[in-house]
């Protein structure tokens, strides 16, 4: 393992506008410097947060997917975020981890957010995606599913399953408390890296969102965090750190065994 360097892309999103997003987020992702490992955009970042998947989905061939193996190839860099799919008469919130030479991964939400209705268009995922970029293994989530710590704890401690967890989200502001405390949990009872991107500003549903994006250490200390307004935070994980706290505090070596059964 080497240094990871990651820049996080907390930005307003263009209600329902595809074309919109894709362009405004490729000038915010040529800011990013040279070098950068991964980029991380927020969930359903084409479109927000959108209970229309009939209107808006894409398939995996779609303009989306296009746009971002040109954004990986192009500035050499992993790009991951979430988008809305469709495939075999299903939809999906699906977050795509998009490498350079057009190779990619997918995650498809486990959690959808029925308090939002996203279970009645959305289908849910059963499988978890670690993804490797330098040497690290990265837990790849997306936003409700921070609420339910058994989907994201480390299934294996010997040696650790992943060293960061990631999530995209459209968290909104009124619950932010939950997502800025949650997120310092992860980080603590999984001795890891926590990285999460938020969007702000206001939805197509007059959703408030004040992005409040951040990075955390494996001891819960938050190393970036950016509220209320558009940020691109370019941030470095530290290999070492992440060595000593889990040499020095083996606590992941009594954690509870336990098996995941899907229904």
């Amino acid at each position: 393992m080497t240094a990871l360097h990651i820049s996080l892309i907390q930005t307003d999103l263009v209600w329902e506008n595809i074309s919109e997003n894709l362009k405004q987020l490729e000038e915010k992702i040529n800011r990013v410097p040279n070098g950068t490992h991964l980029v991380v955009l927020p969930e359903m970042f084409s479109t927000g947060f959108s209970m229309q998947p009939e209107r808006l989905a894409e398939t995996m061939q779609g303009t989306t997917i296009e746009w971002m193996k040109r954004m990986a190839a192009t500035k050499k860099t992993i790009v991951t975020g979430s988008m809305i799919i469709t495939e075999n008469n299903h939809f999906y919130n699906r977050l795509i981890w998009m490498l350079p030479n057009g190779q990619m991964g997918k995650y498809d939400k486990r959690h959808c957010f029925a308090y939002a209705g996203e279970n009645e268009h959305y289908t849910p995922g059963n499988s978890r995606l670690i993804a490797s970029v330098n040497g690290w293994k990265i837990n790849l989530q997306i936003c409700y599913d921070l609420r339910f710590p058994v989907w994201a704890h480390q299934q294996s401690t010997h040696p650790p399953e992943y060293d960061v967890m990631l999530y995209v989200a459209n968290w909104p502001e009124k619950r932010i408390h939950a997502w800025k405390s949650l997120l310092v949990a992860r980080a603590i009872e999984n001795q890891c890296y926590v990285i999460g991107v938020n969007r702000v500003g206001v939805d197509g549903n007059g959703i408030a969102h004040s992005g409040d994006s951040m990075a955390i250490n494996p001891m819960g200390e938050i190393i970036w965090h950016e509220s209320g307004h558009e940020a691109i935070g370019n941030i470095v994980l530290d290999a070492i750190f992440l060595q000593e706290v889990r040499a020095k505090f083996p606590f992941l070596a009594d954690a509870d065994t336990f098996t995941i059964h899907h229904a």
